[in-house]
């Protein structure tokens, strides 16, 4: 797939809400390869669905041929995202985050090809620890802080929303972005990265992180986000508000992460699809135009809970937990494989 062509893909896939500057960013993917990132905090051993569209994106990129980087925010994580409701984070100790991180990769590794890093269109992961733990607090405000303005993110909309609420945010929660988007600076350093993706709740410290190379380096850098995913009763999907679907097995079953793919709404059989199947869209439009011939039938639902079941757990685990569903259903129990 050419550059240009996976640009106009996520845009048709609705997968792009917010971006910096849309031409520019279409540019700099035509002229690739690029190498672009999507962080997630490792304060579970499991990611969720939430996490999902993220790694399918950088999937996405991958096969156009362009290098993803997922990164574990083992120190961001510590500290807890301004984007929440009250500052309820845990600081975990070394041992639980090396365990978090090693379970989040193996996770990672079935969706996005984690092969040989420098120099290749290999994946990798990376744990902003390994720049982070090391860094003074005089370096910090030194190297990081002079160049954000506290105008600059009390404007974030996420800042504001806290400053506001009951609990404020205090001074720990408030330097996040800066830890954002000093991670941006390093990867960009070190590893040539020139896209941050994440989802639109995340816009605000992305964005620092595009400002801050701008500031402190002089060169234009690129970002885009995607709209919020949302769990049925409209909270954030993956936070303890609404419903966690893991990617797991020991934590949510193959066959029940099927079914909450199965328990898709008519109404947005079309748009899950777009957004989580890596099949071509002319495909897709082919499977909608079937699914709404006899929507009963639940074909598009089928479609999408044994392409996404397949991606995380692998096609044989997926196999099975179709066969588990006819038996539970409407199946032959002769016919379900042991």
């Amino acid at each position: 797939m050419a550059g240009t062509d996976l640009i106009a893909d996520l845009e048709t896939r609705n997968l792009i809400h917010d971006s910096t500057d849309r031409e520019a960013l279409r540019e700099a993917v035509a002229g690739g390869p690029v190498a672009i990132y999507y962080g997630c905090d490792p304060t579970a051993d499991s990611l969720h669905v939430g996490n999902l569209i993220g790694l399918i994106v950088l999937r996405r990129f991958q096969d156009a041929g362009h290098r993803p980087i997922a990164l574990a925010g083992g120190a961001t994580g510590m500290i807890g995202d301004p984007g929440g409701r009250s500052e309820e984070r845990n600081l975990l100790d070394e041992a639980t985050l090396n365990h978090n991180v090693a379970a989040i990769k193996e996770q990672l590794g079935r969706i996005v090809d984690l092969g040989p890093a420098a120099g290749s269109g290999g994946g990798e992961l990376v744990d902003n620890r390994d720049w982070t733990q090391s860094i003074g607090v005089l370096e910090f405000l030194r190297d990081v802080g002079k160049y954000v303005t506290v105008n600059q993110m009390l404007a974030r909309e996420s800042v504001r929303q806290r400053i506001n609420s009951e609990h404020g945010i205090s001074f720990t929660e408030f330097s996040y972005m800066l830890l954002q988007a000093n991670d941006y600076l390093w990867l960009h350093d070190h590893l040539n990265c020139t896209i941050q993706i994440g989802g639109s709740d995340q816009w605000g410290n992305i964005l620092s992180g595009v400002d801050f190379i701008r500031r402190k380096r002089g060169e234009h850098v690129h970002a885009f986000s995607w709209p919020l995913l949302t769990a049925s009763d409209g909270t954030k999907l993956g936070k303890t508000t609404g419903a966690r679907v893991w990617l797991d097995a020991a934590k949510t079953s193959p066959y029940q992460f099927r079914q909450h793919w199965m328990q898709t709404p008519d109404e947005l059989v079309e748009s899950q699809l777009l957004t989580f199947s890596l099949q071509p869209i002319e495909r897709l439009r082919v499977v909608v135009a079937e699914h709404n011939e006899a929507p009963h039938l639940r074909f598009g639902q089928r479609v999408l809970a044994d392409e996404m079941t397949a991606l995380v757990h692998g096609a044989p685990a997926a196999m099975a937990a179709a066969e588990a569903a006819e038996l539970l259903f409407s199946g032959d129990p002769t016919t379900a494989s042991e």
